[in-house]
Formats: structure tokens, C-alpha cells, sequence
């Protein structure tokens, strides 16, 4: 199948799934390419997590933070929901920042998140990116403030509600009456915005190759792998990735190097057409059209 041909099926697959994609594949020795929207801005949901990660290991390379240092949590100082990590402590406790730092990317831990964003605040980590050559990609706020969603304000039973205001409350400009997927208002970046910040990590660039390695240490170590991960993942590859959900958002972003010496970055940013909360359908059709990307460069 040619390359035409291949893009036209993807698209058609996505939008018989009910998903509006922007992606990209890149080999990252040669910088091919393969993409579809890959320029279109989204909001980046968790994603930002990985910004927020390289900033602080910049910081904590600079001396500007220690990671050793120890901080108290305690109940109620921060309240930003979720499954995992500190959100679900019930007694105050003393994490170390590098501990936060694992929380935050490799569990996902909003809260943890927060605890370092208190630190090295969200234009702070945007500042952080542009020194280091990286463009596309704003951070504007907390996790605290990403979570406070109209599904916060919802019986379990109602989810379904604010995932149809998510889905139908947009604006042809990229706006939204939802704070956190407005574009001019949320964390946002592109697929190719996203493949870059992956290239720099796994590349040479003007990222400290300390705080690169600290960056992929993390990412390799992320326990949420239901997305990407089934077909990217095997004994002949590795595959570190962070994932970003937020209402109708289901993002990921990850690396997949494989035995031969080959590595390909690859950067998915999907919104859901429809409104249930659970589709797993959605996270195996976004992993399958990346992997026809990526083996079609591949076989070039």
C-alpha cells in the first residue's frame, strides 16, 4: 500500500471509531516522517507531566533544587483528585522531591504533580522548554486546576454528561466552554510538538544529556500502559511513553526502540466523538493506526 493510500485508510478507520487524531511518527535517525494533523494544537491533559519532569530535572541539575528534599503533604494541601499517589493518602507524609518526581510521571500523580509545579511554577516550565530549544508546547496551569472539570461536579452515574459537554461545547477556533480543553486557555501542544520534545530527549540537543536520561529513565518506568503499549511493546523493543487523559482526551506520547538500532517517536493526541466514559475500543485503535505508521516506515 502506498503512502497516500495508507493515510486516507487511517483517517477513515479514526473516524469510524468515532476519534478526531493528530499524530506522528518520526524515525529518529533519519527524522522520516509520517503524520496526520500533526500540527493541529490540542490540549496536552497529563501530557504536560513530561515538561513539568524535564524542568525540574534541569532545576535539579542547575542546583537551583535538591532532590533529596523532603515535603510535607498533608490532607487537604493538595486536593487534586485521582486513582493513584498521594491523592488517595489518608495521613499527612514527608516525600522526597525525587520521589515526587516518580509519582508524578511515572503513575501519573496529580498531586505529586502539583507538589512540584509549587516549586517550579507552570510559565516556569515553559520558560524551561524554550531555553531548551523546544517551541509548540505552553504550559499555563496546574493539575489542581486541569482536574476542577464538570465530571468532578457529577454522580458516577452523570459522567456521561460532561463527556457529551466535552464533546459538543467546542468552537471552530479550538475553544471551548470548558476551561480545560480551550486552547487558548488549557496546557496545550501539537503531535509534532510532542515528537520534538521526545526527539530532544533521545537525541542529541541542547537538553543536558544528564537531564535527558533522567527524563527517559522515568518515562521507560510508566505503569499505565493500556494504550500504546500492546503494540509497541515486546522482547525486541522497549517502549517508555506517558500517557494524558481528560474527558474526551486520550493522548500518549512514547519512544519504541527496538534490538536493531532503530527508534521511532511517536506522538498520538485524540478527542473522542463520543460520549462514554470507558472506550476501550478507542485506545486499541489509536495504538493500531500508530503501529501502521510506524511499520510503514519501517518497510521503506
Amino acid at each position: 500500500m502506498n503512502t497516500e493510500a495508507l493515510l486516507s485508510e487511517a483517517r477513515s478507520r479514526l473516524r469510524d471509531g468515532g476519534l478526531h487524531a493528530c499524530l506522528l511518527v518520526r524515525e529518529l535517525h533519519t527524522g522520516d516522517e509520517l503524520g496526520i494533523e500533526p500540527d493541529a494544537v490540542l490540549p496536552a491533559a497529563s501530557l504536560v507531566k513530561v515538561p513539568l519532569a524535564l524542568a525540574t530535572a534541569e532545576r535539579i541539575r542547575r542546583g537551583e533544587l535538591d532532590g533529596a528534599t523532603m515535603l510535607d503533604v498533608r490532607p487537604g494541601r493538595i486536593t487534586t483528585p485521582g486513582p493513584t499517589g498521594i491523592s488517595r493518602f489518608r495521613h499527612p507524609a514527608r516525600v522526597a522531591l525525587d520521589d515526587l518526581l516518580y509519582l508524578s510521571t511515572c503513575v501519573s500523580d496529580g498531586a505529586a504533580a502539583d507538589a512540584l509545579f509549587g516549586l517550579t511554577p507552570p510559565a516556569q516550565v515553559t520558560a524551561i522548554l524554550r531555553e531548551s530549544g523546544l517551541g509548540g508546547i505552553t504550559v499555563r496551569h496546574t493539575m489542581g486546576e486541569l482536574s476542577d472539570t464538570p465530571v468532578e461536579r457529577l454522580d458516577a452515574d452523570q459522567a456521561h454528561l460532561a463527556h457529551a459537554l466535552a464533546v459538543g461545547a467546542g468552537t471552530s477556533g479550538r475553544g471551548h466552554r470548558v476551561p480545560q480543553l480551550d486552547t487558548t486557555r488549557a496546557n496545550t501542544g501539537s503531535a509534532r510538538a510532542f515528537a520534538g520534545l521526545l526527539q530532544a530527549l533521545w537525541t542529541p540537543s541542547e537538553i543536558h544529556p544528564d537531564v535527558a536520561a533522567r527524563v527517559r529513565t522515568l518515562m521507560s518506568c510508566n505503569v499505565l500502559r493500556h494504550r500504546l503499549a500492546p503494540d509497541f511493546s515486546s522482547d525486541a523493543t522497549t517502549w517508555s511513553s506517558k500517557t494524558g487523559t481528560l474527558l474526551n482526551l486520550r493522548h500518549e506520547i512514547g519512544v519504541v526502540e527496538h534490538a536493531d538500532g532503530q527508534r521511532y517517536a511517536i506522538a498520538v493526541l485524540t478527542e473522542s466523538q463520543v460520549a462514554a466514559v470507558e472506550q476501550p475500543g478507542a485506545d486499541a485503535l489509536m495504538a493500531q493506526v500508530a503501529r501502521r505508521l510506524r511499520d510503514h516506515l519501517r518497510q521503506r
